[in-house]
């Protein structure tokens, strides 16, 4: 097992309902400690360049939008696995799929709003992270 970061987003429909102390108990519970915090209303471009992977994708508009519909808190995680373990608790993207107890599970409303982002390999969570804090930003976990 590795120690390792990764990033995640509790998203405008998770912000706007309040889960963002269970989602993170729920973090915490499973070994995941935030170094790094910002609550941040994302601006378009924010939004436009941090999804910019999908924008051919048919709901890259729709996706854009709901980032900016509202404030986020984004994180730096980091664990033991902690993209992977970031993944399993978050649950799948669509909700109605998603394993019991995940966050999207519990929390999640649609494939649209679904409460959560989390990188999905070492280089994208590199790049995710860098895209919203800098090194300085982020505390070591002792």
């Amino acid at each position: 097992m590795s120690k390792e970061r990764t990033f995640s987003i509790i998203k405008p429909d998770g912000v706007s309902r309040n889960l963002i102390g269970k989602i993170i108990a729920r973090f915490e519970s499973e070994g995941l400690f935030v170094i790094g915090a910002k609550m941040k209303q994302l601006s378009r471009h924010e939004a436009e360049g941090f999804y910019a992977v999908h924008r051919s994708r048919p709901f890259y508009a729709e996706l854009v939008n709901s980032m900016c519909s509202g404030p986020v808190l984004l994180m730096v995680l980091e664990g033991e696995n902690a993209i992977l373990k970031n993944r399993e608790i978050m649950g799948a993207t669509n909700p109605t799929e998603a394993k019991e107890n995940t966050i999207r599970k519990l929390f999640g409303v649609s494939i649209g709003e679904n409460t959560v982002h989390g990188s999905d390999a070492p280089d994208t969570a590199k790049n995710e992270i860098a895209w919203f804090f800098a090194e300085s930003d982020l505390a070591n976990k002792q």
